[in-house]
C-alpha cells in the first residue's frame, strides 16, 4: 500500500507465504517421505516375495496374499458401500425446513459447519468403515479357503445327521458372514439414525411426532434386516449345539449335546427362531403401516421369550429332569461324545487287555532273565541328561553346542541318541557384525551314541563323533549345518567374504556356501529391501557384500515349515537323521479342527506339556483348543540348503486333502518317501502326549462308567522332577499280544488313577511305520483289587532303600551329583520290569557319566554297574554288591584314582611306564581342556595297559619251578 503520508512508498513486503525455493524444499521433502513410507511398506512385501520364491513355495505365497487382498476388497467394499448408502439414504429423506424449534436451532451449527466437506465426510466415513472392515475380513483367509475347498469327511453327526464337513469347513464361514452381516446392520443403523437426527427426521425433545415417516421407514428396514439376520442366528445356533463346549463333571471341555441341549435348547432355538422371524416381517411391514407400535411389542416379546424359554425353561428341565435322574439321562449323549471324540484323536482303535501287574508265582527264573534281554532294548543313555557330556566330550570349540535334549532314532537296529553340533553365536571369540553374520555361519557334524550301553566309566558309546564326523555313517555326506534349531540369526554367504569351516590340529580351515538356499543380493533393490527389513543399513554398503552373496534367514526347522504351510501345527520336537547322505530335520506336523461334532476340546499347550517343556523344549500351539488332530504330514529340512519337502502321511484326512486343494503342489504324495527317510520317520511325542490325555478318562466305553469317573486314571508326575508330568519315553520292545515277533520300536507311558500313586495302565504305540501294525496303540490295564507299584512308588522305595541309599551316599562324596536317568517300564511275563539308569556329575567334572543301574521286578530290587548284572540279581543269576566307594567316582572316562600296580617284569614295567606317563597327560589335558590331547593320552592308556596285561598273561602261563 502507499505511504498516505505522501513519503516515499517503501518496498512491498510478503508476510506469511514461504518464498518459491521454500515452497519447492517443501514439496520435495514431502515427496521423499511420501515415498519413504512407500518403500519401507513395500520392503516387508518384497523380502517376502523373495523369500518364500527361494523355497520354492511361491504358490503359497500368492494364494494367501490374493484371497487376502479379494477379502480385503470384497467385504471392505460392502461394509463401506452399505454404511455409505445409509448417510447418503438418510440425508436425501431428510424432511424440509421448516419452523426451528430449539431442538434444531441448537443443531443448525453442526449442519451448517459440515455443509462445505458433506461428500468427503461422507467419503471418510465410508472408506474408515471399509478400511477395518476390510482388514477383519482378510484375516479369515483361512476360514474362507476351509469353506471353498472343504472335502466331506464321510461321516455324520448323531443329531441332525449332516457330515462333519459342516461344522468344520461351512458353519465356520456362515457364522462369520452372520457377524459381518451384524457389524453391518449396526453400523448403517446408528449411521442413520445421526443423520436423521441432525437433518430433523427424529426428534428427542421436540413436540409432535418423534419421527418422520421417511424416518420410519428408513430405520425400520434396518431393524428389520437386524432381526432378521437374529432369526438366521438361532437357526445356526441349532447345529451350533453340536459343537459347544460346556461345564460337565464328566469330563473337561465337554463338546456336543447333552439330555437339556436336544429337550430344551434345540426346541427352544426352533421357537425363537419363529418368533424373529415374525418380528423381523413386523419391521418390514413399517414401510406401509408408518408406526412401531407392532414391530417394538414383537421386538419386546422375542427378548423376553429369548429369557423365558431359551434360559429359564432349559435351567427348569435341568434342574427337575436332568439332576435326579443324571446317568440315565445323559448316557445316549455320552455314547455318542465317546464314539465322536475316539475318532477324532485317533484312538478309537486303542486295545485294552487286562493285565496281572505281578509275575506269576513258580515262574522260572533263568526263562525270565532271558526273556528281559529280547522283550527289551532298554535305553539307559538318557537323552534328557547327556548333552552335557556330549558338550564337553565333542564339543571341539566353544561356538559349538549341542540342544539340552538330544534326540533318540534307530540306525542298524541299534536305539540311537543322536545330535548336531550346532553353531552358538554366544561363544564366537570376538562379536562383531562380520563375525556374527559372515565367518561364523553354520556348525560342522553328527554325533551318535548307543543307546543301550554306555562306554568307558560311564560316558556315552560314541558311534559317530569327532570333526569332521567319521563313525558308522562314514564321511561321505554333507556335514555343513547352516539350518538347526539354534540357527536363529541371519548370515550372509557365497560372496567376497569368506566363512570359517571347520578347525582342526593344522589350523582353520574356510568356505565358500554353494547351495542355491537364501535370497540373492547382487540387486541393489534387494539390499536395501533387507537393510530395512533386518534395521540393519551395513547391508546396504559393506564391501563384505558383493557378488554371489546370499542371505540365510528363517533358518530353524519349525518356522520354515510354519511359514510355508501356516494350515499345519508343527510337533515341538523336530529331529536330526542322516538320509540319503544328507543331515535333514525331520518335523512332524498335524492338522487340526475345532470343529468336529461332539468330540470334547483340548487344549494343546496343556495336553504337551511335560517334565521337558519347562526348559528343555517347545510347547506345540500353546493356547489352540482343538477337537481333531491327525499327524497328516512328514516335513523335511536340509540342514544344508534348508529345502522343505512336505510329504502326505494321513492319505484319509479330509482336512489335509482340503488344504491340498487350496494349496495344489505343496505337498507331495506319500509314495515319494524315500526308503532311507521311511526308517526314521517315527510316531511323534506331541500327538501320543494329546492321545494319552484322553486316553485317561475315554479309555472307558461305557456310558454308565464315564459318567461314574470310577475308572478316571491320571499321567503321573515324573518321579525325579515335582509338579511336572512324565514325558514318553521311545525305545525299542515287545508288548503282549504284539504280532511282530521281533522288538518294535515304540513309545511308551504309564498311567496312575486319580490321587493316587499306584499303577493303573502302562500305554505304547508302535512308533515304526515300517511296521504294518504302525500307529497301533495297546493299553495294559492292572487289576484294581491288587494295587502295582507306579513310578513314583518304585523311586520311593529306590531311595529309602537302606545299601543303595549308602551307595547313593558314597557317589555323592566328594561334592558330586547324582542325576537320575529316566524310569523306563516294560511289561516282563506278567509283571513290570523297572529300569533306571543313575548318572553322577563330579565336582571336577561338568558333565555326567552313567554309574549305577537301578533294577526292580517282582519285589525284588538291585543297584549295580551294569544293566546285566543288576538284571541278574534280580533274577536270582548273582549276588549283589555290596556298598564300596567308587574306584573312580570324580575322574573322566579311563582316568583311575590309583595308578596300575606295579612289576618286576622289564615288559611289565615298561608298559606301566607308559600308563603312568598316558595318565598324566590325559589328566593335563583334561584340566586345560585340550580334549584333542585328551583323546590322545586315552589310546595310549589304553594301548600301555595292554601290554602289560598281556605280558603278565604270558608269565602266568609259564610252568613254575618245581612244576
Amino acid at each position: 500500500m502507499p505511504d498516505r503520508g505522501g513519503g516515499p512508498s517503501g518496498p512491498r513486503m510478503r508476510v506469511g507465504r514461504p518464498s518459491r525455493r521454500a515452497r519447492t524444499l517443501l514439496m520435495t521433502l514431502g515427496v521423499l517421505a511420501v515415498l519413504a513410507m512407500a518403500f519401507i511398506m513395500f520392503a516387508g512385501f518384497w523380502t517376502d516375495w523373495l523369500w518364500f520364491r527361494s523355497v520354492h513355495y511361491s504358490t503359497v505365497f500368492t494364494t494367501t496374499l490374493w484371497t487376502k487382498v479379494g477379502l480385503f476388497a470384497v467385504f471392505g467394499l460392502i461394509m463401506a458401500g452399505a454404511v455409505g448408502f445409509n448417510i447418503w439414504l438418510a440425508h436425501r429423506l431428510r424432511p424440509p425446513l421448516s419452523a426451528m424449534s430449539m431442538e434444531q436451532q441448537s443443531l443448525d451449527r453442526y449442519r451448517m459447519s459440515i455443509a462445505p466437506f458433506k461428500k468427503w465426510l461422507l467419503l471418510g466415513i465410508a472408506v474408515l468403515v471399509g478400511l477395518i472392515a476390510g482388514a477383519s475380513a482378510a484375516g479369515q483367509w483361512k476360514t474362507w479357503l476351509m469353506y471353498v475347498n472343504g472335502v466331506p469327511f464321510g461321516q455324520q453327526d448323531p443329531q441332525f445327521h449332516l457330515d462333519v464337513s459342516f461344522y468344520t469347513f461351512d458353519l465356520p464361514w456362515y457364522r462369520f458372514l452372520l457377524g459381518f452381516g451384524f457389524a453391518a446392520a449396526v453400523l448403517s443403523l446408528i449411521a442413520a439414525a445421526i443423520v436423521h437426527y441432525l437433518y430433523g427426521g427424529l426428534r428427542v425433545t421436540s413436540p409432535g411426532a418423534r419421527a418422520t415417516a421417511a424416518a420410519t421407514g428408513h430405520l425400520s428396514v434396518l431393524l428389520g434386516l437386524f432381526v432378521s439376520l437374529k432369526a438366521v442366528a438361532y437357526w445356526l445356533d441349532r447345529y451350533g449345539l453340536a459343537v459347544k463346549s460346556s461345564d460337565f463333571k464328566a469330563a473337561d471341555n465337554w463338546t456336543g449335546l447333552r439330555y437339556v441341549d436336544a429337550n430344551a435348547y434345540l426346541p427352544a432355538k426352533t421357537i425363537l427362531f419363529c418368533i424373529a422371524a415374525i418380528c423381523a416381517a413386523l419391521f418390514f411391514a413399517t414401510l406401509w403401516r408408518r408406526t412401531w407400535q407392532l414391530p417394538v411389542i414383537g421386538f419386546g416379546l422375542m427378548v423376553l421369550s429369548a429369557i423365558l424359554i431359551g434360559g429359564l425353561y432349559p435351567a427348569i428341565v435341568q434342574k427337575f429332569q436332568v439332576q435326579p435322574n443324571e446317568q440315565a439321562k445323559e448316557s445316549p449323549y455320552v455314547e455318542k461324545n465317546i464314539k465322536a471324540t475316539r475318532d477324532a484323536y485317533g484312538i478309537a482303535g486303542s486295545e485294552v487287555k487286562d493285565y496281572a501287574g505281578v509275575p506269576a508265582a513258580g515262574t522260572d527264573k533263568a526263562k525270565l532273565r532271558q526273556a528281559a534281554d529280547t522283550t527289551a532294548s532298554v535305553r539307559l543313555l538318557d537323552p534328557n541328561i547327556v548333552s552335557p557330556a556330549f558338550q564337553q566330550l565333542q564339543q571341539v570349540k566353544g561356538y559349538y553346542a549341542f540342544p539340552s535334549t538330544l534326540a533318540v532314532d534307530r540306525y542298524n537296529g541299534q536305539d540311537t541318541v543322536i545330535g548336531l553340533r550346532e553353531l552358538n553365536i554366544g561363544g564366537i571369540p570376538k562379536n562383531n557384525w562380520i563375525n556374527d553374520h559372515f565367518k561364523y555361519t553354520h556348525g560342522y557334524g553328527v554325533v551318535a551314541a548307543k543307546g543301550t550301553t554306555a562306554g568307558d566309566q560311564g560316558a556315552p558309546d560314541f558311534t559317530q563323533s569327532d570333526l569332521p564326523s567319521k563313525g558308522m555313517f562314514g564321511t561321505d555326506f554333507e556335514q555343513r549345518i547352516y539350518y538347526g534349531e539354534q540357527t536363529k540369526q541371519y548370515s550372509i554367504v557365497g560372496g567376497p567374504q569368506k566363512e570359517l569351516d571347520y578347525s582342526d590340529d593344522k589350523g582353520e580351515k574356510e568356505t565358500s556356501y554353494q547351495g542355491d538356499s537364501g535370497v540373492n543380493l547382487d540387486n541393489p533393490v534387494n539390499r536395501a529391501a533387507y537393510a530395512l527389513a533386518f534395521s540393519e543399513p551395513q547391508i546396504l554398503y559393506s564391501g563384505a557384500i558383493g557378488e554371489g552373496s546370499r542371505i540365510l534367514y528363517n533358518r530353524t526347522p519349525k518356522e520354515r515349515v510354519e511359514a510355508v504351510a501356516p494350515w499345519l501345527t508343527i510337533d515341538g520336537a523336530p529331529y536330526p537323521a542322516v538320509v540319503d547322505g544328507r543331515i535333514v530335520w525331520i518335523v512332524d506336523a498335524y492338522t487340526t479342527t475345532n470343529g468336529y461334532p461332539y468330540a470334547s476340546r483340548t487344549t494343546l499347550g496343556d495336553s504337551t506339556a511335560d517334565s521337558l517343556t519347562n526348559s528343555q523344549r517347545a510347547v506345540v500351539a500353546q493356547e489352540n483348543q482343538v477337537n481333531y488332530i491327525r499327524n497328516s504330514v512328514k516335513a523335511t529340512v536340509d540342514a544344508y540348503d534348508g529345502k522343505v519337502n512336505l510329504f502326505q502321511w494321513d492319505t484319509n484326512d479330509p482336512v489335509l486333502k482340503t488344504w491340498m486343494k487350496a494349496f495344489p503342489g505343496t505337498v507331495k504324495e506319500k509314495s515319494e518317501i524315500s526308503k532311507d527317510l521311511m526308517a526314521h520317520l517315527r510316531y511323534p511325542q506331541d500327538l501320543f502326549k494329546v492321545q494319552r490325555e484322553l486316553l485317561t478318562r475315554y479309555h472307558v466305553t461305557d456310558p454308565q462308567t464315564f459318567l461314574s469317573g470310577s475308572e478316571a486314571w491320571a499321567v503321573p508326575d515324573d518321579p525325579t522332577t515335582k509338579g511336572t508330568a512324565v514325558p514318553p519315553y521311545y525305545l525299542s520292545m515287545k508288548m503282549p499280544g504284539q504280532p511282530e515277533k521281533d522288538q518294535v520300536f515304540s513309545l511308551t507311558t504309564t498311567f496312575t488313577p486319580n490321587e493316587r500313586d499306584n499303577l493303573s495302565a502302562f500305554m505304547a504305540v508302535n512308533a515304526d511305520p515300517g511296521t504294518p501294525d504302525y500307529g497301533k496303540i495297546r493299553i495294559l490295564k492292572m487289576p484294581t483289587s491288587k494295587p502295582v507299584d507306579g513310578p513314583k512308588q518304585v523311586q520311593s522305595k529306590f531311595n529309602s532303600e537302606p545299601k543303595i541309599a549308602e551307595s547313593i551316599r558314597l557317589l555323592r562324596g566328594g561334592d558330586s551329583e547324582v542325576e537320575y536317568g529316566n524310569l523306563l517300564a516294560v511289561p516282563l511275563d506278567g509283571g513290570m520290569l523297572y529300569v533306571e539308569p543313575v548318572y553322577v556329575r563330579s565336582a571336577g567334572l561338568k558333565y555326567p557319566l552313567l554309574r549305577k543301574v537301578l533294577v526292580t521286578y517282582g519285589g525284588q530290587t538291585a543297584f549295580e554297574d551294569t544293566l546285566d548284572k543288576a538284571l541278574g540279581v534280580v533274577f536270582g543269576a548273582e549276588t549283589a554288591t555290596p556298598p564300596t566307594t567308587p574306584t573312580t567316582p570324580n575322574q573322566p572316562p579311563g582316568d583311575g584314582t590309583t595308578k596300575p600296580p606295579g612289576s618286576q617284569d622289564p615288559t611289565v614295567k615298561a608298559a606301566l611306564a607308559d600308563a603312568s606317563k598316558a595318565f598324566d597327560d590325559a589328566d593335563k589335558a583334561m584340566k586345560a581342556g585340550d580334549w584333542t590331547a585328551y583323546g590322545k593320552a586315552q589310546a595310549d592308556l589304553s594301548a600301555a595297559l595292554k601290554r602289560a596285561v598281556e605280558a603278565e598273561n604270558k608269565l602266568a602261563a609259564q610252568p613254575k619251578p618245581g612244576g
